[in-house]
């Protein structure tokens, strides 16, 4: 990150758009957002959950799979 005060960051970008607040809203919600701890562990937690809908649509593969198998089973004596 910048050394430079945010009031001076936002003069130097006036000629954009926004008119210089997009460093100043950006330094905002860094500082209103979660610590990075509690970041990673969003992170890790997005991971898992990810996880878990990967084994259920494997499990849902595999439960088809099976229901459209050829062949019937046929008792011999």
């Amino acid at each position: 990150m910048s050394e430079q005060p945010i009031e001076e960051r936002a003069q130097s970008h006036g000629a954009c758009l926004c008119g210089g607040a997009g460093p100043v809203l950006s330094d905002l919600l860094k500082r209103l957002g979660p610590s990075d701890p509690v970041r990673r562990h969003f992170d890790q937690a997005r991971v898992e959950i990810l996880k878990g809908l990967r084994t259920m649509i494997d499990e849902r593969i595999q439960t088809l799979s099976q229901a459209h198998a050829k062949g019937t089973k046929v008792t011999v004596e």
